[in-house]
């Protein structure tokens, strides 16, 4: 138990400080902004409570808004996300459920699942994210764009991650 909440809090302050230091600076044409600290949320553990979900998708975001001065953008689409997730889950989830202390990740679900689950939580975030900011509707197919090509482009850098993290 302490060992998972150390890792936790481990991998929080180090997509933080990768998110605020490093990927925050990279745009291409403002089509694709990676946002890669999402990962913390794609990787808490299954039963991990509700209410604890929402405090911790709250708390990443405002960490990243407190840095990025952005307002509560982050804050707003990572408690969506938070929010989402459970429901998600139960969505996709296998027949026999879920294991107690289990983790999304690659090695256990395989890389389908893991894509099919990254993808539609990277979305939701980002399509909140990006609405969020330009806050119109005149501007919706140039926003539409932004959003699947920066959540195609996290999904990548999530992939890449999992590879990483849970290499044999």
């Amino acid at each position: 138990m302490i060992g998972e909440l150390a890792k936790n809090a481990l991998r929080f302050f180090f997509l933080v400080a990768l998110q605020i230091l490093v990927l925050n600076n990279i745009q291409w044409s403002g089509y694709l902004n990676p946002y890669l600290y999402v990962l913390f949320i794609l990787l808490l553990p299954f039963e991990t409570p509700n209410w604890l979900l929402i405090l911790l998708s709250f708390l990443l975001g405002f960490t990243i808004d407190v840095f990025g001065n952005t307002w509560g953008m982050h804050t707003a689409a990572c408690v969506l996300m938070g929010y989402v997730r459970p429901y998600f889950l139960k969505i996709i989830s296998p027949r026999e459920g879920y294991e107690k202390a289990m983790q999304p990740n690659i090695r256990d679900f395989g890389l389908e699942w893991i894509v099919r689950y990254s993808l539609v939580m990277i979305f939701i975030h980002h399509f909140a994210l990006f609405y969020i900011e330009v806050f119109k509707f005149s501007l919706f197919l140039h926003t539409f764009i932004r959003v699947v090509l920066s959540s195609l482009f996290t999904l990548s850098l999530v992939i890449i991650s999992h590879f990483i993290i849970y290499r044999r």
